[in-house]
């Protein structure tokens, strides 16, 4: 995938004093607030209407004042702009039926040039307690609303070559929160779609950008503290957004912290990474005995893309074969289940899984049977089964049957439905975001239950490079795929009082996939086996810190970690109120400086929102900014 440059934010022509001293307007333009009835959705209009633009108040909700009956929320907020001399008209659809939100822009005001993507729902349970419908419905408003949404406005933002969206992502899904494995994943999936949708849109002059906003709503309100909600206005969160949109901005397919005041800009960050000669001495046992290189920071990239895999291998080639006086491991008494199993990488894990003493699951639609018999003929134990991913149940149920348990999950199998966003289908959305993230979903849920009674689990998620950076004609792929993080992220932090163990990798490898897209002779260098040690490290009872949770990059005998960074950002005092885009504009360089020192990398949901936090004390002596 070709390297991609994000391009800062231009302040106009004559330069950044210009703009700064100048107020950013939205005349004449269509702006449509998914989620608009109250909270962040609310602010965001009434705002745009004030700076000069037609808004869409998009909200299913009614007033809170009157559930039998009264006006519908967007009624509410209409009448507030059109007091304040605005424009705006109300939509009561489901984000589910964007085209219908899309049409209502069209049909009053004839164009749409911003799409803010805010609405969404809760339905906080724990894994072990989730049903299907917390899990589905939370999918489909959050990320195939947010699909459906810019799929209708994109045809219109092409034919005027010009358009803003802003999808909404979460500390939630940036680093997974307890009883949101749901939330998690659509959130993170927004984020993959975002970096994907970017970069097919930078040549129209679409620009796309996701934020992880801190503010109070009507769902935050449920789940926050009181002293904490009163220093999160949706307010602070406005001025951002205002900028991102704004005609003069160019910065795409970014990631943005902001609330309370606070804002800040984050980057993936990759570790420089273990190479090992990526021949019979690559072992799990080479690679736990480096460990600590895996994670090794002190030289890192930040990437906008794959690492340069055949460089990689080349190194990798060129050193000595590997230390052979390791740790051998042993899973005997272990049973393995490997979704997508009869090829390519999960054939690759089955095998190597088999060497090493566990009996194993052969999971495929076509023909687990010949993996199956590789493994019988080498003296190991195997069954095959052959139910799709979407119907988990029936896929554990194998392992269950046959050998009485299960010990580790290797979510592995895949669909490609590439193609260009402005002619994806509704129905090669789903079939992706059906097999990758809801099958994820099934397999590990029907799995979860006999993992907590034994108090033993290894689950071991795929992710892709084309999730974590985007890439061009697969929207829907890295969707799903970022998704299958935000799930492994969350549910590793419900999972390790069990000893239950959740990592996710990104692997670079010629699969079924990938054979019709790589010449052969890289086909051949990027073999499966060169994945599959990894693999059976991070499912062996010896993985090193940081144990669970963890992301890794692996291919050509290459594995690196890879983690957030998070830029200094800037800290706008909380007694100088409003803030506006202008004072947002005028700190612009400092929100997005990773370079200043004062960069960090945030793990949890808990570093998420320490700057955020520690702003909330953060007081000016002057009147203005």
């Amino acid at each position: 995938m070709a390297s991609y440059r994000r391009p800062r934010i231009e302040l106009g022509s004559k330069g950044p004093n210009k703009l700064s001293k100048s107020e950013l307007r939205y005349d004449n333009q269509t702006v449509v607030v998914t989620g608009a009835g109250g909270g962040l959705g609310k602010a965001y209009a009434l705002f745009f209407a004030s700076r000069g633009a037609n808004v869409v108040v998009n909200d299913v909700g009614r007033s809170f004042q009157d559930e039998k009956g009264g006006d519908k929320a967007a009624d509410i907020v209409v009448g507030e702009i059109k007091a304040i001399g605005g424009k705006a008209v109300a939509n009561y659809d489901s984000v589910e039926n964007g085209e219908k939100i899309i049409e209502t822009a069209i049909a009053n005001f004839g164009r749409i040039d911003v799409l803010l993507n805010n609405a969404g729902i809760l339905r906080d349970i724990s894994f072990k307690n989730m049903k299907d419908q917390d899990w589905d419905s939370v999918i489909n408003v959050h990320l195939r609303g947010s699909y459906k949404c810019a799929r209708a406005a994109w045809p219109h933002f092409k034919k005027q070559k010009y358009g803003r969206i802003i999808n909404t992502t979460s500390a939630a899904g940036l680093f997974g929160s307890f009883g949101q494995c749901n939330y998690s994943a659509a959130k993170l999936a927004l984020v993959g779609f975002t970096q994907t949708i970017a970069k097919e849109g930078v040549k129209y002059n679409i620009l796309c950008n996701a934020i992880g906003p801190v503010a109070a709503s009507r769902m935050t309100e449920t789940v926050w503290p009181p002293e904490m909600l009163a220093n999160i206005s949706p307010d602070w969160v406005v001025p951002l957004v205002a900028v991102l949109v704004h005609s003069s901005n160019s910065e795409t397919g970014s990631i943005f912290e902001v609330g309370g005041g606070h804002m800040a800009k984050l980057r993936w960050e990759r570790a420089k990474g273990l190479i090992l000669k990526p021949d019979d001495t690559y072992t799990p046992g080479a690679i736990l005995q480096q460990w600590s290189k895996i994670s090794d920071f002190s030289e890192p990239e930040h990437p906008n893309g794959i690492a340069d895999m055949m460089e990689k291998l080349k190194e990798a080639m060129a050193l000595d074969s590997n230390d052979t006086n390791v740790e051998t491991l042993d899973f005997t008494g272990k049973v393995a289940l490997v979704t997508g199993g009869g090829a390519g990488l999960g054939r690759a894990f089955c095998l190597l899984f088999a060497k090493y003493g566990a009996t194993v699951v052969v999971n495929d639609l076509m023909n687990p049977e010949s993996v199956v018999e590789e493994i019988k003929k080498m003296g190991g134990k195997a069954v095959g089964n052959k139910a799709s991913v979407e119907d988990g149940a029936a896929v554990v149920k194998t392992a269950i049957d046959n050998f009485g348990r299960i010990d580790i999950l290797v979510n592995n199998a895949g669909i490609l439905r590439d193609k260009a966003f402005s002619n994806m289908t509704d129905k090669q959305w789903d079939d992706v975001i059906s097999v990758h993230l809801r099958g994820t979903y099934t397999c590990t849920k029907a799995a979860y239950p006999y993992m907590v009674k034994q108090k033993y689990g290894r689950i071991v998620n795929t992710t892709s490079t084309s999730g974590i950076y985007g890439n061009f004609g697969q929207a829907n792929y890295a969707a799903a795929k970022l998704g299958i993080l935000g799930f492994a992220r969350a549910l590793a932090l419900e999972g390790k009082k069990y000893n239950i163990l959740v990592n996710t990798i990104a692997p670079n490898a010629g699969t079924q996939l990938t054979a019709t897209v790589l010449p052969p002779e890289i086909l051949e260098a990027f073999k499966p086996a060169y994945v599959a040690p990894l693999v059976i490290a991070l499912c062996s009872d010896k993985v090193p810190a940081p144990g669970t949770g963890a992301l890794y990059e692996v291919g050509s005998g290459y594995q690196a970690r890879t983690r957030w960074q998070r830029s200094g950002g800037h800290g706008f005092p909380v007694d100088v109120r409003p803030l506006t885009p202008e004072a947002v504009v005028r700190q612009w360089e400092k929100i997005i400086d990773f370079d200043d020192g004062r960069a960090d990398h945030p793990e949890s949901g808990q570093d998420g929102l320490r700057a955020v936090k520690a702003n909330f004390d953060n007081r000016s002596k002057t009147a203005r900014l």
